[in-house]
């Protein structure tokens, strides 16, 4: 019986779906004709004898001539007649449109029929002779005697040799008569001559995991979407969407049947798996006192010129305030000592510690904290104020140092090494301010003629050493102080210089002494996995949280001892808390977990410094955070409901705006969120700005999802790339164009998969892709679509190079598309459009899944782009990798193209 394809999807035809007999084809509306991927239909162009005008005369596949004009091809199955322009159609395709059997003449293809049944009048369907008509002309049988006469008759008669037995398939002669047997799929039905077909699915789903669908003679399963079939063509197994490439920016966590993306602290999720970094100064400054500065994955507060910020580094305080009972932090110390005539020096950083590690080769190390405060050192300026009082500036020097053959890398002194350092002469002592380290040994390429292999770590230290008053005396005035406290500390860099030359210098966080470079060969100790204030948990590098720090000699992240805190991920000590009197909870976070007497002002209360005892925020101003030593105004004059408040809107405004507006207090109206920002929630003064470079189509917007990166995706490849729509997989922006150019090396041509593409069609045509041979309207065009088509297509490019491009208008939007595309020697090109254009690849749905799979068709585009890595993958890999239909298919277009004339 024909299958009629139409009935499924359309038979994957972009405009009419005709369905023949034991085929199908496309065909296209007015105005447009079917590309030569046999289901897609292109507009039509008006002017020049070219594919791309009506009048090319070619019945099936129209090519340009490399001199001009026009060549016509056939679909596989199809001659070309005579006239150079006809198809002939063959018995290879639709079996020539018979019902029973076919024979290729002169003329065309020639139906025949089993035994049995007439060919009909129409010269291709088969009738099944009226028996009845014809026994009854025989016999003219009127008397039971004649009937067992003709039973007799009839059971003599009856061999497979005559008329099949009347048997549907397939006939056996056996001693009590013939006996009638049907192919798998089918079922023998009572009159003991005629199949029919098993409907599989009705018995245990036909051991499909997910769906069952009957097709005549077999069935198919299939499965829900986030699964895929295996090579059994029963199981369905989840796909990992985390195991591609590209598909979150940060983190992915893969759950059955789908996935879900995560960023890191600071930023925020867009476009479905796309990471961008909070602008957190747009949300309220930042809740800053004076100023705010964004930067990637955090922010800072800035402080106008004569303060500095408080340790909660959000609010402004004057320079001399110091805290009544809050000790002096520990100040660094770099001790140098000789013995045996080798100087070692170690620095100790018992407070104020930022480790960063900028990359896998190079870290910055602070101490202390600088006197006059550049933007780079507000990252840790925490601790409360001492109440020494400083003189003059500070002595600032700047050493740069070199250790060759060696690594920057932080790691702990090893124990043979502390024991040679046993007790040593103290040649200096100096209690420096503030140190900044950067050790760098990324390679550099040198344009000598030799390039070193070795490596090289540089490092530069800044020292900072403030001047005390108690150290002038009448002998001694500032600059003499000054002078000494500058020879002291030159001499210090001059024995650190000798140090770091022999290996002989470390630093000392909690307790354990770290070398600040290793020698290649002492890296080959157990731990070295993971960098330095990373361990190890589950097979991955997990940095240490807050409230703790990270210890080299344990290799381990061990929480801060009660009486200090640490609010940095990934440090090698914990600072000690303002009261330093021990007491408070282990594992403290920040400074307001440090407990003792010093507990912070809770949300809507203020302050001098943070802490109790505090105020209530007055009527007309607000404060959210706790620990905060002021509370933000309303503005516009406007009173809160009650003192105490915790948010803006608990101000009394004029008028309350829904999302999508801020209020502006100032003219007391409702303002809608400006193009590239949003505001989720009612009643806010503010408006949040896209994360990353994104931006929204219109103003007013109420999510985060309106915000779109504009910026058009892919990788153009020699051999394999692919082309993405701006912001995939979320939805594209408005008003956006894109224009790609694939232009692969001599002796390539193109091959495109279209595994799916979301553009509404609601629209009348507003979104388009085109993919034509350059920018010219009237150039050769292989592809052009304006809708929704979540059926792949694989199919052939018509010019050597390929011009694309995409456009949106301000109407609807959607998903938009991924495309796949590998580049094969030209020598392939009839093999390949003969797989590209059999109507088989893209009939079941397993087939259709394939082009969709990412892993596949990466693979198989390795395989097309360099044929010999097809040896890459064993038998068994290829049989795991793709069900046995596909392969079928395959192979045998495979190896006809290589043996045609077997």
């Amino acid at each position: 019986l024909d299958v009629d394809e139409c009935q499924d999807n359309n038979g994957g035809c972009q405009q009419i779906c005709v369905n023949t007999m034991g085929s199908y084809e496309c065909q296209c509306k007015e105005g447009f004709f079917l590309s030569d991927n046999q289901h897609t239909c292109i507009h039509r162009s008006i002017e020049g004898m070219n594919c791309m005008n009506k009048d090319h005369g070619c019945a099936h596949i129209c090519r340009e001539t490399p001199k001009g004009g026009v060549a016509c091809e056939c679909r596989p199955g199809f001659e070309l007649a005579k006239n150079q322009k006809d198809c002939k159609l063959t018995c290879n395709y639709g079996n020539g449109g018979c019902q029973h059997t076919c024979d290729d003449t002169d003329t065309g293809p020639v139906c025949g029929c089993h035994q049995k049944y007439a060919l009909h009048s129409d010269g291709r369907t088969c009738i099944e002779k009226d028996e009845a008509a014809i026994e009854s002309s025989e016999y003219n049988a009127t008397s039971v005697a004649d009937v067992d006469k003709r039973v007799k008759r009839r059971l003599l008669m009856e061999t497979c040799a005559v008329n099949n037995g009347g048997c549907d398939r397939t006939c056996k002669d056996t001693a009590t008569g013939v006996r009638c047997s049907c192919p798998v799929g089918f079922t023998l039905q009572p009159d003991g001559k005629t199949c029919k077909d098993i409907d599989e699915c009705l018995v245990n789903n036909g051991g499909c995991d997910h769906f069952c669908r009957n097709t005549v003679g077999s069935f198919e399963c299939s499965c829900q979407k986030g699964y895929k079939l295996l090579t059994d063509e029963r199981t369905c197994q989840d796909i990992d969407e985390c195991s591609f490439e590209r598909t979150c920016d940060h983190t992915c966590i893969n759950y059955p049947g789908s996935f879900e993306c995560l960023c890191y602290k600071g930023y925020t999720l867009y476009g479905l798996t796309h990471c961008g970094d909070i602008d957190e100064c747009s949300i309220s400054n930042g809740s800053c006192d004076y100023g705010c500065l964004n930067t990637m994955g955090s922010y800072e507060c800035i402080c106008p010129p004569g303060k500095k910020l408080h340790w909660n580094k959000k609010d402004c305080i004057e320079m001399v305030k110091c805290l009544p009972n809050a000790k002096p932090a520990p100040k660094a110390q770099l001790v140098c000592s000789k013995a045996g005539g080798i100087e070692s020096c170690f620095l100790s950083c018992p407070s104020n510690t930022l480790f960063v590690p900028d990359s896998e080769n190079s870290y910055t190390l602070s101490c202390g904290i600088p006197v006059q405060q550049g933007k780079a050192q507000q990252k840790r300026n925490a601790t409360l104020p001492s109440c020494t009082d400083s003189l003059a500036p500070p002595i600032k020097q700047k050493a740069r140092f070199k250790i060759k053959d060696a690594k920057c890398h932080l790691r702990p002194r090893s124990k043979d090494k502390m024991k040679d350092s046993g007790k040593q002469a103290a040649l200096d002592n100096c209690q420096v301010t503030f140190v900044n380290f950067k050790c760098d040994s990324s390679k550099k390429k040198r344009r000598g003629r030799k390039s070193p292999s070795k490596e090289v770590s540089h490092i530069t230290a800044e020292f900072e050493v403030e001047m005390k008053s108690e150290e002038v005396s009448d002998t001694c005035n500032i600059d003499c102080v000054r002078k000494r406290m500058e020879q002291k500390l030159q001499t210090a860099i001059k024995t650190l210089r000798k140090s770091i030359n022999k290996q002989q210098f470390y630093i000392q966080f909690s307790g354990t002494e770290y070398e600040v470079a290793q020698k290649p060969a002492k890296a080959t100790e157990g731990h070295e996995a993971c960098s330095t204030g990373q361990v190890l948990q589950d097979g991955k590098c997990v940095t240490c949280s807050t409230g703790t720090f990270y210890s080299g000699e344990q290799n381990q992240c061990i929480p801060c001892s009660p009486g200090t805190y640490q609010d940095t991920e990934g440090q090698l000590s914990c600072e000690p808390c303002p009261s330093n009197d021990g007491q408070g909870v282990a594992g403290a976070r920040n400074m307001s977990e440090c407990g003792g007497k010093f507990t912070l002002c809770s949300p809507g209360h203020y302050s001098s410094d943070g802490f109790k005892p505090c105020r209530v925020c007055p009527l007309g101003t607000y404060q959210p955070e706790p620990g905060r030593t002021l509370c933000f105004p309303c503005g516009g004059g406007l009173v809160t409901k009650y003192e105490g408040a915790v948010s803006f809107q608990d101000c009394e405004t004029k008028v309350h705006c829904s999302p999508g507006h801020y209020y502006n207090s100032t003219t007391h109206r409702c303002i809608r969120c400006p193009v590239g920002t949003y505001q989720p929630e009612f009643g806010q003064n503010y408006c949040i700005t896209c994360p990353g470079n994104t931006s929204t189509d219109f103003d007013g917007s109420t999510n985060v999802t309106h915000c779109k990166n504009q910026h058009c995706g892919g990788e153009l490849g020699d051999y394999t790339g692919y082309i993405e729509s701006p912001n995939y997989p979320g939805d594209y922006p408005a008003n956006v164009e894109c224009i790609w150019n694939i232009n692969p090396p001599p002796k390539r041509r193109i091959l495109i998969v279209v595994p799916e593409i979301f553009l509404p069609i609601e629209d009348e045509c507003g979104d388009v892709l085109v993919m034509r041979k350059s920018a010219s309207p009237t150039s050769i065009t292989t592809y052009e679509t304006c809708q929704t088509y979540e059926r792949p297509i694989a199919f052939t490019s018509r010019s050597r190079k390929l011009w694309i491009q995409f456009k949106s208008n301000e109407g609807n939007s959607g998903k938009g598309f991924q495309v796949p595309y590998v580049t094969y020697d030209e020598d392939y090109q009839q093999l390949i459009e003969d797989i590209v254009r059999d109507g088989r690849l893209y009939a079941s749905e397993n087939h259709q899944e394939i082009l969709k799979d990412k892993k596949l068709i990466k693979a198989l585009f390795d395989v097309l782009a360099h044929p010999q890595n097809y040896f890459k993958y064993t038998a068994q890999e290829s049989k795991e990798m793709f069900p046995r239909s596909f392969i079928k298919l395959l192979r045998s277009k495979v190896s006809r193209f290589l043996r045609p004339y077997k």
